[in-house]
């Protein structure tokens, strides 16, 4: 079978933002039986954009919205609560192989005028504690992607993102450092795949952080930095489509805390496999007659 497969993927370029999701907003995507990773209500989600110029289902853009961090010993994995991609084998390659959450979408990208003096977020305290000064400017052109789900023949706009020179390192000799890495995730739990699935991606790729990402969504007129998540009722991933979808824009809208582009991307993904979750030990019972 294709899902026993494992999988090369190449990356012309890719965004892996982290935000603060309340962790009542990331605990209606994940599963009972996966224990959220989480302090003082919040855990780490975020979204990461990207666009595939070599996989095997060809050409695509990427939106993976990551709800939150859960608990696999004896380090953690991340949850994605949407896919979104602009290929409808992509869609189907991501719900068959791989137990993914995944959606067909709609990446508009266009060009951004001069932004002006106004900063795309606020200062970043967290950055400037540990040192790191982003590399992009506050001025100049940039890219804002608007993205928007599509099923059947309608056509639904969720948010737009908008990248200051993301992507583009003509303007800049330091692209970072090259890296490998290990990004091991849980998926399933869905009508494809109702088990609970592992695999990882091995990465390999150069680095460096960058400003985060400016999002809005049509629902709002302004940039929001909060969300109002609300538990499922069942305490599972499995809720209605249309409030994943809302959900899931919550994540997106949540405060962005560090944000770092990867270049010269290749991962390579293992097969899928599925996880046995682990039974409590039954006490012996021993009886005196």
């Amino acid at each position: 079978m294709a899902a026993d497969k494992e999988k090369e993927m190449a990356c012309a370029g890719a965004l892996y933002q982290l935000h603060l999701v309340k962790a009542s907003t990331a605990r209606a995507f994940v599963p009972r039986d996966l224990r959220l990773v989480e302090a003082f209500g919040y855990t780490l989600g975020g979204m990461f954009l990207a666009r595939y110029h070599d996989s095997p289902a060809g050409e695509f853009d990427e939106l993976v919205v990551i709800a939150g961090i859960v608990w696999n010993p004896p380090t953690s994995c991340a949850w994605a609560a949407r896919v979104l991609v602009n290929s409808i084998e992509a869609c189907r390659h991501g719900r068959k192989e791989v137990g993914l959450p995944s959606h067909v979408a709609t990446f508009s990208k266009t060009e951004a005028a001069s932004l002006g003096d106004k900063p795309l977020v606020k200062p970043n305290s967290f950055l400037n504690m540990l040192g790191i000064v982003s590399t992009t400017s506050k001025q100049g052109n940039g890219r804002e992607i608007e993205i928007s789900e599509t099923k059947g023949s309608s056509t639904r706009h969720l948010c737009n993102i908008s990248l200051p020179l993301t992507g583009s390192h003509k303007n800049h000799k330091w692209m970072g450092p090259a890296i490998r890495m290990s990004l091991p995730s849980f998926s399933g739990r869905t009508e494809d795949h109702p088990d609970l699935l592992k695999y990882s991606c091995q990465v390999e790729c150069r680095v460096r952080p960058v400003k985060p990402a400016r999002i809005w969504s049509p629902r709002t007129t302004e940039p929001q930095e909060k969300s109002d998540g609300k538990i499922n009722s069942s305490g599972s991933n499995v809720i209605d489509d249309l409030d994943a979808q809302s959900q899931s824009i919550s994540v997106l809208l949540s405060r962005p805390i560090f944000a770092l582009e990867f270049s010269s991307l290749r991962m390579h993904v293992d097969a899928p496999k599925i996880v046995v979750p682990h039974c409590k030990k039954k006490k012996v019972g021993y009886s005196s007659t």
